[in-house]
């Protein structure tokens, strides 16, 4: 752990238990490091690549069988816990000045148990979310050639394999592929919002009678949907990859988040009003192939599909390159076999990359989406209801935010749970 300039020697929790973290200055703490390669253009676009990657494309239908009318509730909610989750990531992040994430903030505070289960549950939960971008490029690439289901299988296997092999390469070259593919992504998707827009059609948005659901299923959408926040925290095993780390993992996480929430509202709104409710929700696994081909026929049909494989190939880019450098953190550490921080001549954990792609590949291929995103949504809001508990525990900055944000995680994790056991 290394101590932030300007600040004297390193925090260490465990010596100082509930230590106040002095607020994060972006004059006082930036650094001189010129050796990392993601500026904020970069570490925002490997978070809302790793949020909205399978998020909209694998999530929408989904939890719009669940919320019904008030789908764009459920990821306004779901944005808002994001948020203030983003904020203790980042606060701890930078308080610590060296990556780690939830692994790290607990062996600082001496929990290394605590730290060995969360480091293993939360490698499979990326692995769980991998599977899931994986089967949605499946999807999505093979009902645009109207290939039968082993094809669908072996699209999500080639799109793990190729994306594995560009983190191979290095850093700078995910960071392209991130970049290209963010941007490409965002234009098509809020497009098609706003096409949805135009064609205001409330009534679009409901679900047949007998498949109409209350305002409860808004927050019971939240704990099935929140697998399309996941994302952001990347940029917290990433810390040492970045330029002038505080201040590009601050702007990046609230500017990602917030990037990301709209889009998911105005998705959730556009897309039902073109395809209608009760189709997005028959079509699932390609529910906004159906809403692009409503709006616009077989171009909205292919626009929509280039979409998503750009969308899922780069949340595949951003969550196997930060869970890799992750693996290879707690292996050091001696948490994880010592496999996992073998590196590369380019510095890239080669071993964690390959494991993690080939697990995922596995539960693409046996998995389907609904208990994929149910599961990667619970592992999740577990996990950040612990880091908002650590981070209003420690004193952060406006601390209040972690403080609401952890209960809100707890709470939409209890109705998952209900949800999942037909208690609602």
């Amino acid at each position: 752990m290394r101590a932030a300039p300007g600040r004297g020697p390193p925090f260490f929790f465990a010596r100082m238990p509930g230590a106040y973290f002095p607020e994060f200055r972006v004059t006082d703490q930036s650094t001189n490091r010129t050796g990392g390669v993601l500026g904020f253009g970069g570490a925002w676009a490997m978070a809302v690549g790793g949020m909205i990657g399978g998020g909209i494309f694998s999530t929408l239908g989904v939890v719009i069988s669940v919320a019904g009318r008030y789908a764009a509730i459920s990821f306004l909610i779901g944005g808002l816990i994001a948020f203030g989750t983003g904020h203790s990531y980042s606060r701890l992040t930078v308080a610590r000045d060296a990556p780690g994430g939830s692994y790290g903030f607990l062996r600082d505070l001496g929990h290394v148990r605590l730290a060995r289960a969360v480091v293993w549950t939360l490698i499979a939960g990326y692995v769980l979310t991998v599977a899931v971008y994986g089967f949605t490029f499946g999807a999505y690439a093979a009902n645009a050639f109207g290939a039968p289901a082993w094809a669908a299988k072996a699209a999500s296997i080639a799109a793990i394999a190729i994306i594995a092999g560009v983190n191979l390469l290095g850093a700078r070259q995910a960071t392209i592929v991130e970049l290209v593919a963010v941007w490409a992504k965002l234009l098509i998707l809020l497009g098609l919002a706003g096409l949805g827009l135009w064609h205001w059609a409330p009534e679009r948005l409901a679900l047949p009678a007998h498949e109409a659901v209350g305002p409860l299923g808004a927050l019971a959408g939240v704990g099935v949907v929140f697998m399309a926040y996941e994302g952001f925290q990347l940029l917290s095993y990433d810390y040492d990859e970045m330029k002038d780390p505080p201040r590009t993992i601050s702007r990046a996480m609230a500017w990602s988040i917030a990037a990301t929430t709209l889009t998911y509202i105005l998705v959730a709104i556009g897309a039902p009003m073109l395809a209608g409710a009760d189709q997005i929700v028959a079509r699932e696994e390609i529910a906004l192939a159906e809403a692009g081909q409503a709006a616009l026929g077989a171009l909205g049909f292919v626009l929509v599909t280039i979409a998503a494989v750009f969308s899922t190939a780069s949340a595949i880019n951003a969550t196997v390159f930060a869970t890799a450098r992750l693996a290879g953190g707690a292996a050091k550490d001696g948490e994880l076999p010592a496999a996992f921080a073998r590196t590369s001549g380019s510095g890239v954990p080669h071993v964690g990359v390959l494991v993690i792609s080939a697990l995922a590949m596995v539960l693409a291929i046996i998995g389907g989406i609904e208990q994929l995103v149910e599961g990667a949504s619970f592992v999740f809001l577990l996990v950040f209801a612990l880091v908002n508990g650590i981070a209003w525990r420690q004193r952060v900055a406006h601390r209040w935010m972690s403080g609401a944000a952890c209960m809100a995680a707890i709470a939409s994790a209890v109705v998952l749970v209900l949800y999942v056991t037909g208690g609602i």
